[in-house]
Formats: structure tokens, C-alpha cells, sequence
């Protein structure tokens, strides 16, 4: 696999223990091949973990008017620098790890109970984010550069 020069990168990370439980942020986690990020709630393989994108989120609370936090989106990594429709398929080296993005992330009805309208406003665009499998074990840290590969 050849790295392109395409870039992003982490600039947040959280977990939830428990299916609908509350989102805690962190500094660093550890990607489980197969698996998710240690402390993460047990998760469908193809959905090991999620992304979002800073840019797509500042949209998103911008059309809502409000000022929610990235996690209410439920997602384990906030990401900036990367158009994240163009990476499913593809597998991203997330600090030591790799992550092959399986698909966009279709938003839930737990998004209206957290803000009414929150679910419509994730769905054009691929706001509400990307899913993937960790294809190999490795630590993330927010600050980490994420490459794109071919």
C-alpha cells in the first residue's frame, strides 16, 4: 500500500461504556484489531469505530443554531482536514492504526432525542460521519496526522 498525500487530522477522541451511555472525552486510546477503541462500548465489527469531521459539524450546529459538542454525535473521532465521503472504501492510517472505512454512518433516532432535528441535519453530505474496521492494532492521540491510503 502507497501513502497519497492526502491528510487529515485527529483533534478529538471519546468513548462511551455502554451502549447509550454518556460520551467521555480522552487524549489517547488504544484501536483493537476487529475491535474499537479501549473503553468503548462492544460495537458490530465494519463499525468498530466512527469519524466525524470538524468542518461537517460546524455546518451542522450552524443550520440547528446551537453550540453542541462533537460527541453528542456519538462518534469516537473527530478528525479535521479529510472530506470523509471520499475515504469509504479506502484505509486510513490513524496514528499507529489502520482503519478501513466501511461506510457513512447513517445518523439514528437517538440524534433527535438529543437535539429535535439533529438526525435530518446529519444526513446530507455525509455529515454524520464514517464507520470503519480496525484492520490493525495501533494507539490514537488527538493531535495524530491521519493518511489516506491507496
Amino acid at each position: 500500500m502507497n501513502m497519497t498525500t492526502i491528510s487529515g487530522k485527529v483533534l478529538g477522541l471519546a468513548v462511551r461504556s455502554e451502549s447509550r451511555g454518556p460520551m467521555t472525552e480522552i487524549e489517547e486510546a488504544d484501536a483493537m484489531e476487529n475491535g474499537t477503541l479501549s473503553g468503548n462500548a462492544k460495537v458490530k465489527v465494519d463499525r468498530g469505530v466512527s469519524l466525524l469531521s470538524r468542518e461537517q459539524w460546524e455546518t451542522v450546529n450552524q443550520e440547528l443554531d446551537s453550540t453542541l459538542p462533537w460527541h453528542a454525535r456519538r462518534a469516537n473521532i473527530l478528525i479535521e482536514g479529510l472530506q470523509l465521503s471520499e475515504t469509504i472504501g479506502k484505509t486510513l492510517l490513524v496514528g499507529s492504526a489502520e482503519v478501513e472505512i466501511k461506510a457513512e454512518t447513517t445518523p439514528c433516532a437517538l440524534m433527535d432525542e438529543i437535539c429535535p432535528g439533529l438526525r435530518k441535519v446529519l444526513e446530507p453530505d455525509c455529515r454524520g460521519g464514517v464507520s470503519g474496521r480496525v484492520v490493525r492494532s495501533g494507539q490514537i492521540r488527538v493531535g495524530d496526522v491521519i493518511h489516506v491510503r491507496d
